[in-house]
């Protein structure tokens, strides 16, 4: 087995070195709280700003492209420290599931197989990625809804500098700026067609995704109020069957298919766009750039 290095002999050098780092997060938070929650009535839906959106925004302003409060060399080191930053809402997901076990076991089969929906995002996201250019970054990009869970799972798998984890965490990226605002947007609208059951849609609001969930219950209880308090119940109850099967599901089929479709498509889409194909390359000269940092990129 290789020996683990460490850039850092405690955690004590690590905050010596990187201070800056741990500071200007912390003002991020104290900002963002401070706002708050935005809703803007946008025609039929509302568009709903929570506070991560604003860290974010913080956060892309800060780094070197723009405002420089943050060299390439601190940004890397930050990166680092987002599946630390993230292991607590891991945790907190198993409590909660052990908290609602009663109502977990009780969930009918809709609430237990919705999470298998989720794989659509394979099927749709993985063509456009290669489109775009995206190499192996695009089976962690597209695999899933990539929210805290599924970060986590990529990087304990393929390693935090690997391709695929790049292609997580940019998508766990973007789907907090975009996605909140998205989510709670596209709930007004459905719920304006009057296709859907409220229950339906609050069932459907709970994708393993904390903010996701509450943006789009938010959306819900104001169109709602009357059944705020059981739209939210189910949304809590669908948020934790998400969590728990939604890992199992990114395990067992999400990053084999996702691998498997890849293996497929990414030699066509290369020709389309006249460059190299990675996976024939990498096929070619055994491992090639499918190397991942200590451990086989091909292990799912």
């Amino acid at each position: 087995m290789k020996k683990e290095t460490y850039l850092y002999s405690s955690t004590l050098e690590r905050f010596r070195n990187e201070y800056k780092i741990f500071l200007f997060a912390f003002v991020c938070i104290v900002i963002a709280d401070s706002i708050g929650q935005i809703q803007i009535p946008a025609g039929p839906g509302t568009l709903i700003l929570f506070p991560i959106f604003y860290s974010l925004i913080l956060g892309v302003l800060s780094g070197p492209e723009v405002l420089k409060i943050f060299k390439k060399k601190e940004v890397k080191a930050a990166s680092k420290l987002v599946i630390v930053a993230i292991c607590p809402f891991i945790a907190k997901l198993g409590i909660n599931a052990g908290a609602s076990l009663e109502t977990v076991i009780s969930a009918g089969p809709a609430l237990l197989l919705q999470e298998i929906g989720n794989l659509g995002t394979i099927f749709l996201a993985l063509p456009f990625a290669l489109l775009l250019g995206l190499k192996r970054e695009a089976i962690g990009a597209t695999h899933s809804i990539n929210r805290e869970s599924n970060l986590a799972l990529i990087t304990d798998i393929y390693g935090p500098d690997a391709p695929e984890t790049k292609g997580s965490l940019s998508i766990y990226v973007v789907g907090g700026m975009v996605g909140t605002i998205f989510f709670g947007f596209m709930t007004t609208i459905v719920a304006s067609l009057n296709l859907f059951h409220p229950y339906a849609l609050g069932m459907a609001s709970g994708v393993g995704a904390g903010i996701l969930m509450a943006s789009a219950t938010a959306s819900l209880s104001v169109i709602y109020p009357d059944l705020s308090a059981q739209l939210s119940a189910l949304a809590s109850t669908s948020e934790t069957l998400s969590g728990l099967t939604g890992i199992y599901v990114a395990i067992f089929v999400g990053i084999p298919l996702t691998r498997k479709l890849y293996e497929f498509l990414e030699p066509k889409f290369a020709r389309l766009r006249h460059e190299p194909s990675e996976v024939l390359t990498r096929k070619a000269g055994g491992s090639g750039s499918g190397e991942t940092s200590g451990q086989d990129s091909d292990t799912p």
